[in-house]
C-alpha cells in the first residue's frame, strides 16, 4: 500500500490498493499507450498520482495549475481503515478525471484535429463500446482496423479510460498523401492547375453599392482563388498546383475519400471468401461501432487555439448561423468548402427561393393594400351591411332544429374581410403567381448552372455514387447473379419478389392516404356537427356584447378556426406516425443504391404530405357551398338519417374561410417546425453533454465534443427539402385566397436559413462531404406543383371567389344598365316560402329571434332559382347557367395565357448563362493545352536526358516522334491552332 498525498492538503491522507480497479487502471496505462496503433509519439510514462480529500480537492486543483507535478506528489504510509470512510464511487471519479488532467498538462490540449504528434490530421473519428461478452464485435474490430492499416490508413485508438463516460473507444483515423492521391485519381476528385484568367461578370451589377449593407468580406465570401480544374492525375501530380501536400486536399475532400474506403473495407479475413462483408455502415447497423464522422475543426464560438487549424466551422457561426445575420448574404463557397457541394446547393437553393420570395410578397402585400384601400367602394358590402337592405333581408336556417332565420346585416363584418382578399386584384395575383413561379424554377436553373461550373460539378457523374449498393441490399438479397459490366457476382432481388414488395408497399401508401380521408371526413362532420351548437349557444352568449371583438365572433368563424385546429393536430399527429411507416415500408422494398432509396421515399412521404396538408384546403375552395341544396330539398353528407346537412357559404362568400384555414395550417406549420428544427436538437445536446461541459477544454476531446452532438444522417436534408416544398405548395396552389401568404413564407424563410446553418453548425456532427449538382428529384416535383398550381388558381377564382359572378351581374344583368354593382346582393338571392319548409328543417321553438313573427312569410338563400309560383320554382334560372359558362370559359382562358406565358418564358429564358458556357468551354480548352505542353516538355526533358546515348537514343527517337505525332493529332482535333507547336517540337527532335 501507498500513503499518496497533496502538496496543499499535506496532512489528508489516503490509502490505496494495488488492486484497486482505479490502481489497475493506473498500472496499466502505459501498456495501453504504447499498445495505440499508429502513435510515433513520445512514450508517455503515468506521472505519480496526486490525491486528496474533498476539503482540499479546490486546493489542489490550484496546486496543479500552479505548480509543478513532481513537486506536488508525496508518499507516506497510513492504516486502510480510512479507505471506506473515504474512498467511494464518486471519489474514483474525481481521482480519474485528476489523474487525466495531470497527464493532459504534459501533453497537447485534446481540443485538437491532429494526432497526438500534432502534425497528422483526423480524417475521421470511429467509437465504440467494448462488449467483452460478444466476441464477434471484437473480431469484426481488429479484421477491419487491420484491413483500414493495409489500405495505407494510419489509426490512432483512444483507451475508453480516457473518454468523459468510461466505456467508449475513439478511433482517430489519418489518411497519407499516398492515399489521398490514389483515391482522388480513382474518384476523379478535380484540383486546381492555372489561376483563372477570366472574370465573372454576373457579380458586375450596377449599383453595387446599395448593396454593400447585405454583402459580407471578400475572404468570406470567396475563401479561395477562383482556378482551372482538372481531374487528378498521380502520375502527373507535378501538373497541379500543389504548395503543400498537407493542405492540398481539403478537409471535406479529405472525409469524403477515407468515408469512400471505410465504405468498401472488408470486416473480415481473407480466407473466409465472403466479399460482401464488408463496409462502415453494416458495422454501424449491427452494433460493432457506435458512430462514425469527421470533425468539427473547432468550437463555433471561438477560433481553435491551434495555428495550422482553419477554425471554419466559428467563421460560420459568426458570419452566417447567427440570427442577427439574416440580412447579410451567404457564404455559399465557404459553406461548400466546409460541408459539402450536396449541403451547399440545398442553401443555395433556399437563399435563392427566399430572394424571389421577396417579389411575390411585394405583388402580393400590393394587392392586399389595393383591398384594404378600395373598402369603401365595396358596393356589395354596404348593402349587406346597410338597414334599409340587408337588414330587412330575411335568411332562411344554416341548419336544422337548432338554427333560427336571421338577417342578411349580420354577416356585414365577414363581407368587409372577405373584400380584402375577393377583389380584381385577385385575378392579376393569381396570373402574377402563374408566371412568378415559372421565372423562379428557370431562374434557379440558370443559378444552379453557375454553381456548376463555380464549384466544378458541370460534368459530374453521380453514377459513381449511385452504383453503390446499399448495405442491406446486400444482407437481405441471398440471390446471386453475374454483373454483365464488371463480370462478378452481385446479390439480386428476384423480380417476383420486387414486384410483391412493390404492391404492398403502395397498398400500405393508399391505406394511409384513405386513413388521411377518413380524419378529413371525420373533421367535416365535427364541422356540420358543431355549427348548429355554436348557433344555438351563440346566439344569447356574452360575446356578443363586446365591442371591438363581439361582432367578429360568429358560429361560422368559431366553426372554422376550431376545425382548422382539429385538423392541424391530426396532421401533425399522422406525420409523426407516417414518417416511420413510410421509411419502414421503403425499407421493406430494399432499394438497390441510395438514390434509388431517397426517391423511393421522396415520392411516398410527398404524395403523403400533399393529401395531409391540402386536402381540408381542397376542401373549402371546391367542395363546401358547392352540394348544398335549396330549403325542402337540403343534401346531407351521409344522408337524411345522419342529420349532418352540407355547409353552405356566407353571402360573403367560401373565400375568407379558405383564408382562414389556410393560415391556421400555414403558420401553424412553419411555427411548430422552427421550434422542432431547433429546441429538440438543442435540449438533446445539452442533456447528453451536461456533465462533460464542466470539463476544462484541455480535457474535453474535440471528438468528444462531437460525439455528444446529434448524428446528421443521410436523410439530414430530406426533411429540409420536403418542409419548403410543402410551404412552396401553399404559396401557389391557393395563393388567389391569401395573397399575404408569400409574405408569410418570406418571414419564415429568413428565419428558416439561420436556423437550419446555425443547428448544422452548433448541433450536429459534421456531415460527410458529398457531391451533388442538383436538388435531384424535388426539380421535378416542384415543376408539378408549378403547373398544377395554374389549374388550382383558375378555380379558386372562378369557383371559390364571387368575381365571376360579380363581373355576370355588372355586365349582363344590372337592372338599369350602368357598370356598378347597385343590386347585386338582391340579385344573387334566391326567395322560398317559409311555409313550405318541412318539419325536420324548421326551427325549434325559441330558436328564432325576437323580431321573427308570422307576417314574415319568405326567406331567401344563397342561389340563382325561381322563386314559388313560378312554373320552373326552385329550378336554376337561366343567369346560373350564364354565370357557369362564364366560370367555365376563365378557366380555360387564364389556364392557356398563362400556360403560353410559362412555356415562352421557359423558351426564352436559357438554362445555362452564355458566360457560363463560355468559361467552360475555355476551361476545356485550357485543359488540353496545358496537359498537351506538360507531355510535350515531359518528353524534351526526356530526349535531352538521353541524347549521349546514341544505340538508345535512335530507338527513343522513333517512339518519341510517334508519341508527339499522336499527342498532336489529338490536340489538334480540339485546337486547330496547334499546327506550329507541333512543328516546333518535330524539329527539335
Amino acid at each position: 500500500m501507498h500513503r499518496i498525498t497533496g502538496k496543499a492538503g499535506g496532512d489528508s491522507l489516503i490509502e490505496m490498493s494495488p488492486t484497486d480497479s482505479f490502481s489497475d487502471d493506473m498500472n496499466g496505462y502505459d501498456q495501453r499507450a504504447s499498445s495505440r496503433t499508429g502513435s510515433q509519439g513520445p512514450s508517455v510514462s503515468p506521472p505519480d498520482v496526486c490525491v486528496e480529500t474533498c476539503e482540499s480537492l479546490n486546493t489542489s486543483l490550484v496546486c496543479l495549475d500552479s505548480s509543478d507535478l513532481s513537486d506536488c506528489i508525496q508518499y507516506r504510509s497510513q492504516p486502510s481503515e480510512q479507505i471506506s470512510a473515504l474512498f467511494g464511487l464518486s471519489r474514483k471519479r474525481s481521482l480519474f478525471l485528476k489523474y487525466r488532467s495531470r497527464i493532459d498538462k504534459q501533453q497537447q490540449s485534446k481540443d485538437s484535429v491532429f494526432f497526438r504528434d500534432g502534425v497528422r490530421r483526423i480524417d475521421f473519428v470511429l467509437s465504440y463500446v467494448d462488449d467483452k461478452d460478444d466476441e464477434r464485435k471484437q473480431e469484426k474490430r481488429r479484421v477491419y482496423e487491420s484491413n483500414l492499416v493495409k489500405v495505407g490508413l494510419e489509426l490512432e485508438t483512444e483507451d475508453k479510460s480516457e473518454s468523459e463516460d468510461g466505456k467508449t473507444y475513439f478511433v482517430k483515423i489519418h489518411a497519407s498523401w499516398e492515399v489521398l492521391a490514389t483515391y482522388a485519381n480513382v474518384l476523379k476528385i478535380k484540383v486546381p492547375f492555372k489561376v483563372a484568367d477570366t472574370q465573372d461578370n454576373s457579380r458586375e451589377i450596377p449599383m453595387n453599392w446599395l448593396s454593400t449593407p447585405f454583402r459580407l468580406p471578400k475572404d468570406i465570401m470567396h475563401p479561395e482563388p477562383d482556378y482551372f480544374t482538372a481531374p487528378f492525375n498521380k502520375e502527373k501530380s507535378d501538373f497541379f498546383l500543389i504548395e503543400d501536400k498537407d493542405t492540398f486536399f481539403p478537409p471535406s475532400t479529405r472525409n469524403r475519400i477515407v468515408y469512400y474506403i471505410l465504405s468498401r473495407c472488408s470486416y473480415i479475413r481473407e480466407e473466409c471468401g465472403d466479399a460482401d462483408k464488408k463496409g462502415i455502415k453494416r458495422l454501424l447497423n449491427n452494433g460493432t461501432y457506435t458512430s462514425a464522422f469527421p470533425l468539427h475543426d473547432s468550437r463555433y464560438w471561438t477560433k481553435s487555439k491551434d495555428a495550422n487549424c482553419e477554425s471554419e466551422r466559428y467563421t460560420l457561426y459568426k458570419h452566417w448561423a447567427r440570427f442577427l445575420c439574416f440580412f447579410k448574404e451567404q457564404p455559399l463557397d465557404l459553406v461548400r468548402k466546409y460541408y459539402g457541394e450536396k449541403i451547399g446547393i440545398y442553401f443555395a437553393w433556399l437563399g435563392f427561393y427566399t430572394e424571389m420570395l421577396l417579389f411575390a410578397a411585394v405583388v402580393g402585400t400590393l394587392c392586399f393594400i389595393y383591398g384594404f384601400l378600395t373598402y369603401d367602394n365595396n358596393e356589395w358590402s354596404k348593402e349587406i351591411c346597410s338597414e334599409q337592405i340587408g337588414g330587412n333581408i330575411v335568411m332562411c336556417p344554416l341548419c336544422d332544429k337548432k338554427c333560427g332565420f336571421w338577417k342578411l346585416n349580420t354577416t356585414c363584418n365577414s363581407s368587409w374581410q372577405s373584400h380584402l382578399f375577393d377583389n380584381v386584384a385577385t385575378v392579376f395575383f393569381a396570373i402574377f403567381m402563374g408566371i412568378w413561379v415559372t421565372l423562379f424554377l428557370e431562374f434557379w436553373k440558370r443559378r444552379q448552372a453557375r454553381l456548376e461550373y463555380e464549384w466544378d460539378l458541370f460534368d459530374f457523374e453521380e453514377e459513381q455514387q449511385q452504383l453503390q449498393l446499399r448495405p442491406e441490399y446486400e444482407t437481405k438479397c441471398n440471390d446471386r447473379k453475374l454483373n454483365p459490366i464488371t463480370k462478378e457476382m452481385e446479390p439480386y432481388l428476384p423480380i417476383t419478389s420486387k414486384c410483391a414488395r412493390s404492391c404492398l408497399s403502395g397498398a400500405t401508401v393508399l391505406l394511409w392516404i384513405s386513413l388521411i380521408i377518413a380524419c378529413i371526413i371525420g373533421v367535416i362532420a365535427y364541422r356540420l356537427a358543431v355549427y348548429a351548437a355554436f348557433a344555438s349557444i351563440m346566439k344569447d352568449s356574452p360575446t356578443n356584447k363586446l365591442e371591438v371583438v363581439g361582432p367578429y365572433i360568429t358560429p361560422q368563424l368559431a366553426t372554422s378556426v376550431t376545425a382548422s385546429c382539429i385538423n392541424f393536430v391530426i396532421i401533425m399527429i399522422l406525420n409523426l406516425m407516417y414518417e416511420k411507416v413510410a421509411i419502414w415500408i421503403t425499407d421493406m422494398e430494399i432499394p438497390k443504391t441510395h438514390v434509388e432509396y431517397e426517391n423511393k421515399l421522396t415520392v411516398k412521404m410527398f404524395l403523403f404530405q400533399f393529401v395531409n396538408y391540402y386536402s381540408s384546403c381542397f376542401y373549402v375552395a371546391f367542395f363546401k357551398g358547392k352540394f348544398v341544396g335549396y330549403p325542402g330539398d337540403y343534401a346531407y353528407m351521409f344522408g337524411k338519417w345522419s342529420k349532418l346537412r352540407n355547409e353552405e357559404c356566407d353571402p360573403g362568400g367560401c373565400l375568407i374561410e379558405l383564408t382562414t384555414q389556410l393560415v391556421i395550417v400555414m403558420t401553424g406549420k412553419q411555427v411548430w417546425g422552427n421550434i422542432q428544427e431547433a429546441l429538440l436538437p438543442w435540449l438533446m445536446n445539452w442533456w447528453g453533454s451536461r456533465k462533460a461541459r464542466k470539463h476544462p477544454e484541455s480535457l474535453y476531446s474535440r471528438w468528444e465534443q462531437d460525439h455528444d452532438l446529434q448524428g446528421f444522417g443521410q436523410l439530414g436534408l430530406f426533411d429540409e427539402y420536403l418542409e419548403m416544398v410543402i410551404q412552396f405548395g401553399f404559396i401557389t396552389l391557393f395563393v388567389a385566397s391569401f395573397p399575404l401568404a408569400p409574405l408569410l413564407a418570406l418571414i419564415n424563410n429568413v428565419i428558416e436559413v439561420r436556423v437550419d446553418a446555425w443547428k448544422l453548425t452548433t448541433q450536429f456532427r459534421r456531415p460527410v462531404a458529398a457531391k451533388a449538382h442538383s436538388i435531384g428529384a424535388w426539380q421535378e416535383i416542384l415543376n408539378g406543383i408549378a403547373v398544377f398550381s395554374v389549374v388550382t388558381n383558375a378555380f379558386i377564382v372562378a369557383f371559390t371567389s364571387d368575381m365571376i359572378p360579380r363581373l355576370v351581374y355588372m355586365y349582363a344583368y344590372q337592372p338599369d344598365g350602368e357598370m356598378n354593382m347597385k343590386g347585386y346582393i338582391n340579385n344573387s338571392l334566391s326567395v322560398f316560402n317559409i311555409s313550405a319548409i318541412p318539419p325536420e328543417n324548421s326551427p325549434e321553438n325559441g330558436e328564432n329571434p325576437s323580431w321573427f313573427n308570422d307576417s314574415i312569410t319568405t326567406c331567401r338563400y344563397r342561389d340563382y332559382r325561381y322563386p314559388p309560383g313560378h312554373e320552373k320554382q326552385y329550378s336554376h334560372t337561366m343567369q346560373f347557367w350564364h354565370i357557369l359558362a362564364a366560370k367555365l370559359a376563365f378557366i380555360i382562358i387564364m389556364e392557356h395565357v398563362v400556360f403560353m406565358v410559362k412555356y415562352f418564358v421557359a423558351w426564352l429564358i436559357p438554362d445555362v448563362p452564355a458566360d457560363v458556357r463560355a468559361r467552360i468551354k475555355r476551361e476545356r480548352y485550357l485543359v488540353q493545352k496545358n496537359l498537351h505542353d506538360y507531355e510535350v516538355e515531359k518528353l524534351k526533358i526526356q530526349l535531352s536526358q538521353q541524347g549521349n546515348h546514341e544505340c538508345a537514343a535512335g530507338s527513343l527517337r522513333v517512339d518519341s516522334l510517334s508519341a508527339l505525332r499522336s499527342q498532336s493529332m489529338r490536340f489538334d482535333s480540339s485546337v486547330s491552332s496547334d499546327h506550329n507547336l507541333t512543328c516546333e517540337v518535330a524539329t527539335f527532335v
